[in-house]
């Protein structure tokens, strides 16, 4: 491909771009900026008082530990938030990310055809603590994003959040989106639970240092209701999770240390939770994105299910089962080459000949994978490849991988989305995001057919296979509706 433009930075224009490539490109992640006291006001008028609170609640929790020093976060195991998180030296992109109808009038420049489009602020109200506040602002939070992109759904479409305390809760508001007309929808996940021990004497001790929820694995609630409401309403549940905050991403001063990796580390928990609790089995129409954290590590997860389960499926067990041991070969082997070792061995010789085989954590299903029902090493790969999808962000040289079939297992492709990220402080200029992304295929990383899987097949197949009407009315629903058939 070549043109003859430039935009300063080597590239082609975004439009100039778009217009060669010769496929629609769908942003699979975008995102808008709310304004805080226009939001405040809007979850005063659609929500009450309870959906004003829950959104203080969690707005007021980042100012805080931001208005602390070192010493003060440290004292209290608090992490270094974000800060300047978004851009200004580009007023037009800054104004771009908070004006919906600005967005949609720059799309065409920008080189994007349709965009689902995420919160920023928004994405907080999933984890507001009290229950009836967090109800009722996320409620009034999907209601206002309907409202305010209402006139824009042939270009754009926001995602609604879903709070997912408790099957009951998510159920609630995925009927609730769906009466308003949304399309797509982002569920909290890593819920965090309280631990037992604390639980009946300090409540905020208790979920402070208790555990997190991936969902589909060891729940604290079975939530394979929330699958199928998901597959009968047309809903593909994309997760926009990070773990910032817990374990080993907790620095009181440095917030790169624990930005890196966070989004992906909380997508592989969710993931791997779906998977090995056969989510992915039970519900074959269910579509599941996983968004920001790239798919290098997706690759990673693939190749090491694989791996395990070649080594820990319940046929392959019999090689570590301990009643499996030749005690007299070993014997005969230690007397050859280690006489001392010998003796010790015949020393033991019956406790080895009867081992403990009860000491497997009180489990009844040594399977690990029993769950998912595989028979062989192509249901590993097709219950992931088929259900997943993950989130890429343009300036990620490590998206190539997913379009290695001499790198993943079974020769497969694993399903990357383009995701534009606009509106956060790593987008500098939204003109430049599309070219970026191309550099893989200028660079060999890529080529034309994987770049059109990227930024079009795989984000019109991850929303259009769960619901076939997700663009009908759009600008690529030709394009689309001839994909698919």
């Amino acid at each position: 491909m070549s043109g003859t433009g430039s935009n300063g930075h080597g590239h082609v224009p975004a439009a100039e771009l778009r217009s060669q490539l010769g496929h629609p490109v769908i942003d699979a992640d975008g995102h808008w900026v709310e304004y805080g006291p226009v939001l405040r006001d809007a979850m005063q008028r659609i929500g009450g008082e309870a959906a004003a609170r829950g959104f203080a609640s969690f707005s007021s929790t980042v100012e805080r530990s931001l208005a602390m020093g070192v010493a003060d976060r440290r004292h209290r195991g608090l992490s270094q938030e974000a800060f300047w998180g978004s851009p200004t030296a580009n007023t037009l992109d800054r104004a771009t990310s908070m004006l919906p109808r600005l967005l949609y009038e720059r799309l065409d420049d920008l080189g994007i055809d349709f965009a689902v489009l995420y919160p920023t602020a928004g994405l907080g109200t999933v984890r507001i603590a009290d229950t009836g506040d967090r109800a009722a602002t996320c409620r009034a939070f999907n209601t206002y994003s309907a409202e305010l992109f209402e006139s824009f759904g042939d270009r754009m479409t926001p995602a609604a959040v879903i709070p997912m305390h408790t099957p009951d809760e998510a159920l609630a508001e995925l009927d609730h989106v769906a009466g308003l007309g949304l399309k797509a929808v982002m569920l909290g996940s890593l819920m965090a639970r309280p631990l037992g021990e604390l639980a009946d004497t300090d409540q905020a001790l208790a979920l402070r240092f208790g555990w997190l929820d991936p969902l589909g694995l060891d729940s604290a609630h079975d939530y394979d209701p929330v699958w199928a409401r998901c597959v009968e309403l047309g809903f593909a549940p994309t997760f926009h999770t990070g773990s910032r905050r817990y374990g080993l991403r907790t620095s009181p001063s440095n917030f790169v240390y624990n930005h890196i990796g966070h989004f992906a580390a909380a997508s592989e928990a969710v993931a791997k939770a779906l998977f090995l609790g056969g989510v992915t089995r039970r519900f074959p129409q269910l579509r599941v994105a996983f968004l920001e954290g790239g798919v290098a590590w997706a690759c990673t997860l693939l190749a090491d299910l694989v791996g395990h389960w070649e080594k820990r499926n319940l046929a392959a067990l019999e090689a570590t089962k301990p009643t499996n041991l030749d005690v007299d070969g070993l014997i005969e082997l230690a007397r050859r080459y280690d006489p001392d070792m010998a003796a010790a061995l015949e020393a033991r010789a019956d406790n080895l000949r009867s081992p403990r085989v009860d000491l497997v954590g009180g489990i009844d299903d040594l399977d690990d994978f029993s769950a998912c029902a595989i028979g062989n090493e192509d249901d590993v790969v097709r219950l992931f490849v088929d259900n997943f999808y993950f989130g890429c962000e343009a300036d990620d040289r490590t998206n190539a991988l997913a379009f290695n079939r001499a790198q993943n297992p079974g020769g497969t492709q694993v399903k990357a989305i383009f995701g534009s990220d606009i509106g956060h402080f790593d987008v500098l200029d939204m003109a430049e995001v599309l070219p970026e992304a191309y550099e893989l295929v200028t660079d060999g990383l890529m080529d034309h057919d994987d770049f059109r899987r990227f930024t079009f097949e795989n984000p019109a197949r991850l929303w259009a296979e769960a619901n076939p009407a997700f663009f009908e009315g759009t600008a690529v629903a030709g394009e689309v509706k001839a994909l698919l058939a």
